[in-house]
This record gives structure tokens, sequence and C-alpha cells, in this order.
């Protein structure tokens, strides 16, 4: 079930008149069009890294540590190499010469420099760490090539205890850096001491945000090819960012990027995991130059699990000054973020605590806030984007907190949030700088209470409970940062620059072909940018053919993550869009003898107003334009192309989720009932796919509440190293997803349009946490203060309750 509302903002695009011509026009844009690119993968027709085949190719195997922390002494090869079929054992010796190094940092003074080896035969510091590579004619030959290897071990104690890791006495990762902590950094705006001088009361909580992970159904995977005669190289790889591997890698590889060709063709899920740039991918071309074969690695589960990357897992303090009527005057908080053994390339383990701390404030009208990070390495995989970044254990963080706050002063959790929401609509600058581009944030949040009829569930909560039933309502207003470019970036702590592009050309045909530097990997690309080409250029949907996800045959770009592909490459659309239709416009009238501004475009076809048999299809346009010689506008450029790019303006989107969930009080079970959510992220492009969207983000987000934890124990062992012990959600799990929207098309953007692609997975955890505590609230000073909850943790907090003797029950 879906509901649409639109916001009338006063938006004037025409400051942007080539999305406010579109915008005027629109046909598709906003329509539930199917997905084009479904048909291929339903009928078992798409193509996927591992579905690559090339002759004479051979298969690649790590050799990964079974240490959190130990001195390498010796790899011997001599068994490994006497298997018949292994061609070769690569360690970090012999690849000198051939790769350089990874310097991994973020460009603030605040923060230190990684630099480090990609393939490490010396250290291990952490439990699945590649440390040797066997190459062999088959995946199972270079597996028992791995099992063959023998490696003397000394065994270093494992850093695992992050605030321990930031004290001046602990053993450090890298003796040579004199510390732990990869960055801390400070901010504060506003007189924080002031208010909480003043403030009636001062609320204090340590949240724990769990360890949790993307964990595609397909996992990575590599293929390289290296033609050294031509001295070119091909890579296949499952990543989101197919120009940023063949940028990121092209300078430890030793090649020219104009050399160098990366294909990312269907993958099963990227979530952000694949958004990095991972050793991997600079191993397999190695390996490939080095045996002079293509060579093919695709990643088990366990490598998976112990070895892509991990998210989320961030150590939170806050503070908040509150007056007893349930006003908040100011925020504090500080934000250990549990790296593990180095930086992620290139977003580095600062994307989980910086955009926790930047979001602090959210939505929430106070006037001052302080926030301090530190990120310090521990012997864990690496920490890395996961869809919603840091948003998601700030956001926990916080609206756990303003829960807790909500029963102490006896306020309804709506209510206390109601009362301190900035307005709706109009745009907003918060303590922390951001700027807020216009929302429905009361809009939201009044909309799910209709939704899930909150007065009259309140009553039969209060009856169920007398009859010995334990439900619970959460809540978890949202704001998103998205269109990841260079303001969000700098708004979020990053001080970064993108480029991102896109080209639309009318071919003699005139069907029409939109190239973007975005990847499609689940988005629908395909379906919604062709929407905006179709209404951009007035020609058919089905005439326009998107292509992405080959940095061969689409122009550069950054790739898709963040909730930014609709905004980025939508605008650059429209701005090269535009271009080509004002060609057109220009090559009909001239064909026609009349002014341009008297030719009408639509459909695929240009006429003469008031004559409608003076029409020209774009079939002749195209062969005009291509082949018309003479006919031609002498001294015009002829081609029917345009590239342009675009670097959005910060843009939010916003909405509420409520969760509804029965508590067996005996086992600590959670029944989850229902998701009620209404999200607003400016133009739809196309609501079926928001849904889609919506749906998937918040059943991740369902796992990282309540089920998904990447655990170890003290001695730096990995817990989670299968499907046996690594829950996620199943459709068992996942109840019932109500959606509505609410259109307030952004002030700023091209067209109005605003990302959305993370808001389940920020706000959804929390939902559930708070309906958790709603539900067992009764039994005294309930406090969620980690992620994940399960049925143990429910007890334990029941029990203390109850110890405690502070509850009505």
């Amino acid at each position: 079930m879906a509901t649409t509302e639109t916001l009338n903002t006063g938006l004037n695009v025409q400051t942007r008149a080539e999305a406010g011509a579109v915008m005027d026009r629109r046909k598709y844009i906003g329509m539930n069009v199917l997905r084009t690119e479904d048909p291929a993968f339903l009928t078992g027709k798409g193509r996927y890294t591992d579905d690559v085949s090339l002759t004479g190719m051979v298969h690649a195997a790590f050799l990964r540590s079974s240490q959190p922390h130990a001195r390498i002494l010796s790899i011997d090869k001599t068994r490994a190499l006497a298997i018949d079929g292994v061609i070769d054992v690569i360690v970090e010796s012999d690849l000198e010469g051939v790769i350089g190094p990874f310097s991994t940092t973020v460009a603030r003074p605040e923060v230190e420099t990684v630099t480090r080896a990609i393939l490490n035969s010396t250290t291990a510091l952490y439990v699945g760490q590649p440390i040797a590579i066997v190459v062999a004619e088959s995946r199972y030959i270079a597996e028992d090539g791995v099992d063959a290897l023998d490696v003397e071990w000394e065994v270093l104690e494992p850093i695992m205890d992050p605030e321990k890791a930031l004290e001046a006495d602990s053993p450090l990762l890298y003796p040579e850096m004199g510390t732990n902590n990869f960055a801390h950094i400070e901010f504060q705006r506003g007189d924080v001491k002031g208010a909480f001088e003043r403030a009636d009361r001062v609320f204090r909580k340590r949240f724990h945000a769990g360890r949790f992970m993307a964990a595609p159904l397909e996992a990575r995977g590599v293929i390289a090819d290296w033609e050294e005669a031509a001295g070119e190289l091909t890579v296949w790889s499952s990543s989101q960012v197919p120009n940023l591997v063949r940028t990121y890698t092209a300078g430890p590889l030793g090649i020219a990027e104009s050399k160098m060709r990366v294909i990312s063709d269907g993958v099963g899920g990227g979530f952000g995991m694949k958004a990095h740039v991972f050793d991997e991918e600079v191993l397999i071309p190695a390996a490939s130059k080095l045996v002079g074969r293509p060579v093919k690695w695709i990643e088990d589960r366990y490598e998976n699990l112990a070895a892509s990357l991990h998210s989320k897992e961030v150590i939170i303090y806050l503070e908040m000054a509150v007056n007893d009527d349930g006003r908040f005057l100011a925020f504090r908080g500080h934000y250990v973020g549990v790296g593990g053994a180095w930086p992620a390339h290139p977003w580095t383990s600062l994307i989980d605590p910086l955009p926790a701390a930047s979001l602090l404030p959210s939505f929430y009208d106070i006037e001052a806030v302080e926030t301090s990070i530190d990120a310090p390495m521990t012997n864990r995989c690496p920490l890395g984007a996961y869809r919603g970044v840091g948003w998601t254990p700030g956001h926990s963080a916080r609206e756990t907190m303003i829960d807790d706050v909500a029963r102490e002063l006896g306020i309804d959790p709506l209510e206390i949030r109601l009362k301190n929401t900035i307005p709706d609509t109009e745009p907003f600058v918060s303590v922390t700088g951001m700027k807020y581009d216009g929302g429905s944030y009361s809009g939201s949040m009044n909309r799910v209470k209709e939704m899930i009829d909150y007065d009259g569930l309140l009553k039969k909560q209060a009856e169920l409970r007398r009859e010995g039933r334990y439900i619970g309502i959460g809540w978890s207003p949202w704001v998103e940062p998205c269109a990841w470019g260079s303001e969000v970036a700098k708004a979020n702590g990053f001080a970064a620059e993108f480029f991102d592009a896109a080209s639309v050309t009318i071919e003699p045909d005139g069907s029409v072909t939109v190239t973007t530097g975005c990847h499609n990997h689940g988005q629908a690309h395909y379906t919604t940018l062709a929407q905006v080409t179709a209404d951009t250029l007035g020609v058919p949907f089905e005439s326009i053919r998107v292509i992405e996800n080959d940095s061969a045959t689409a122009v550069y770009g950054t790739g898709t993550y963040a909730s930014r592909t609709a905004v980025v490459a939508g605008g650059a659309i429209m701005r090269a869009g535009s271009e080509v239709r004002d060609k057109i416009i220009r090559l009909a009238a001239h064909a026609m003898e009349v002014s341009p501004e008297d030719i009408e475009l639509a459909e695929g076809k240009a006429s003469v107003r008031g004559v409608p048999d003076r029409v020209m299809t774009m079939q002749e346009l195209g062969m005009l334009s291509y082949y018309g010689g003479p006919n031609r506008i002498p001294d015009v450029e002829p081609s029917l192309t345009a590239t342009r790019s675009y670097d959005p303006p910060e843009t939010y989107s916003n909405g509420t989720i409520v969760a509804i969930v029965e508590v067996d009080i005996e086992t600590g079970k959670v029944h989850l009932q229902h998701i009620a959510a209404c999200e607003d992220c400016g133009t739809m492009l196309n609501p079926m796919v928001i849904d889609g969207q919506m749906q998937g983000a918040i059943a991740q987000g369902i796992g990282g509440g309540m089920y998904e934890d990447l655990a170890y124990d003290a001695s730096g062992q990995f817990l989670a190293s299968s499907l046996m012990d690594y829950l996620y959600p199943a459709t068992t799990e996942v109840p019932n997803i109500e959606i509505s929207h609410i259109e307030t098309p952004s002030t700023v953007t091209e067209g109005g349009i605003k990302g959305m692609g993370e808001s389940g997975t920020i706000s959804s955890p929390v939902a559930c946490l708070n309906a958790i505590a709603d539900a067992i609230s009764p039994f005294g000073d309930i406090k969620i203060m980690k992620s994940p909850i399960g049925p143990n943790d429910i007890r334990e907090m029941i029990r203390n309750a109850q110890a405690n003797g502070s509850g009505s029950k």
C-alpha cells in the first residue's frame, strides 16, 4: 500500500531552467514504469563476474591468516608447488617492482596516513588477512595449494579493546605511526557549556552499536587479463565503482588509466561494501601479469564474512541538555569508531563515526552541539561503508536516548519529537552547518501517526498489558544526507571533490543512447534514468538505452552509492538532454523553415505549432543530422550529442518509520508485527522503485537492530565465520511494510530530486529497538544500550529492571 502527497514549497527551478522545463512537460517521471532490466535476470540471462570465462584462464585462492596478530617468520612454498596444476605461489617479495603500496587518508589535518603493502606476508593484523596467493589450473587445485603452504608464526598480543587501544601505553599495530588512532576530530558550535548549565536536566548514555555488514548474495570477485604485448589490462570486478577501481588501482599497478578497462556487469548486491577499492583488485591483475594468463578469483562466504569489510560498530557517549517541558537545548557526543587493521580504501574507517557525529542534531532545533571522534585501529577486519554508513549507529544512539528522556519526563515519544522539530518545507541550516533544502519533518510523523491509528494503538496496548501481553511502538523519524558529491561530503566532514557526467546521443535512426558514470546493480537505473531522458527530450521511453557499468563504454563518474544516482546522474542527463533537445529544435526549425520558437517536440516528433501536418520524426532528424550534408544548418556542429557533468548542492530527504512488536517476556522472543513508513525524497522518478528501495533497506536495518553481529572473542578470533553464526533476517522475520510518500521537491537540485536509498537502513534498526524498549517498559527503567538486541538481552533487561524494583509490573 502506498499513498502520495505533494507539498508546494514555492520551488522556482527556473534558476535551473533546463530542469524546470523538464518538470513542466513531464510524462514519464512519477510513473510506475516496469523495470526494463528485469527480464534478463528473470530468464537466467544476467551476466555476473563468475560467468566470465576466458581462453587460458587460471584460478587464484588466498592463504588467509588464522592469527589476529602475528609476525610471519616464513611461508614455505615447497609442498604447494609440488602439486600438479599449481602454477605459482605469490608472496609479498614476489611483487617487488610489480605493484606499489596503498596510502589511505582523508584530506584534513587531524587524520593520519596509513601506507601499507597490498599483500603483507610478514605481519598478520586480523583473521582473514590475505598473506599469499596460489594460482592454479582450477580453484580446487588452488585451494589444495593453499592447504599445502607451511607458515611459521610468532604470535603477538591482539589489540581488541578499541578504547584501550587509544591509551598511551597500548601496544601499536603500526609502531612507526606512534599511535593506534587513525584520527581525532573535534567540533563545536554554539554555547554548549551555557546550554548545559541552563538546562533543567542533563541525560547521559553509552551506546555500543554492533558490527554488521552488507553480506551480499553475490560475494566479491575479480578477473584480470593483462595483455603484456599491448600493455593493456582488462579487469572484471563485482564493484559499484568501476571507474574508481581503475583510478585507484592504476597507480599501484603502474599502468595508465587509458590502457586499463574495468567492467562490472551484473552485481548481485553491493550496498556500499562494493563501493571500495579492495586489495584483491590489485593482486589479481598483478598475478595475471606474473603468470602471463588471465586469472579469476571468486570470493567464498567465509572470505566475505571475515575479510571483505565490516561496518557500523561505533561506541557512542551522548549527553543531552533538556528542559523539564521536553525542550532540547544542546547535544554532546563522543564517537569511537571500532576500526580494523587499516582504513578501507578510499572511504576509510571514518565513514562511520564522522557522519554519525555530523548528523547528531538531525532535524531537531537545538542551539548548540559539541562532538569528538576517535578512530582506533584494532586487530579486526577493516571497517568500511555499508548502506546508511555511520548515520545508522548515530541515529540509533540519539533516538534511543530521546525515548529514554521521554519516559523519564513522562512525555509521549511522538510529542517530544514534534516539540523539537524544525519547520516543514522551509530551508534550514542545522547547528552543524548542514543546509536542509525543505522537507516534511513533522508532516511525515503525523502521516505515520494516522497510518497506524496511534491513539487507538495506545489504547489497545494498555488493554493487552492488562492481559499479560506486551506490545511496543517504536518511533524513528530521520533525515538523510543524499546525493553524495562535493558539498554533501564536506557537510559530513570529508573534504573531497567529485566528478560525475552523463552523455545523451541521438542515433541516426532516432533512438537515444545515454551513458553515465554511475553503476546499476539493482536500483533500476536503466528504467528511471530513461524516464528522465524521455521527459527531457520529448521522446518515447522505449527508444532509450542507458549504458553504465563499463569504464570503456560509458562516461566517467564515481559510481553508485550514498543515494546519489537519481540526483547526480538525473541532473547531468537533464543538462545534457536539454542541450540535445535545443539542437533538435534548431535543426527541425531549419529544415521546415520556421522559427525555433514555433517547434514543439513530443513523442519523438518535431511539429510546427498550429500546422499539424508539418512534422518530422526523430528518425528523419537523426538521418538529417548524420547524413544531411548541405541540408544541415551551415557552420553548426551537426552531432546530436552532449555530455554534461553535475555536482549537486547539499540535499536531504526525510521520513518516519514506526515498528510495532510483541515481546514474549518469558523467552525474550520478539514478534515484529508491522512496519509503517512515510518517506519524502522530493520529486519521485518511479514510486514502485522507491517502494522496493525502502523495503530492502528496512529489511537490512531489521537485521542490524535484532539479528546480525560480526563478533570477535577477546583473543581476536572471529566468531561469525558462516551463515550458521551470522544471522540475517529472512522473509519469516520481515513483516508487512506499509509505505506512503510525501513529495517536497528540493529547492536546490535539478528537477527537485532527492535521494533515498539509505533511509530504511538508517532508521529501521532503532524503530525496532525503541519498540522493544516500549514493550517491556512496564517492568522498570529500561534503556537500550547496544545493538543488536536478542532474546537473551531482553530477558536480562527485564530481570535487571525487576531486581531494581522500578517498574509498575
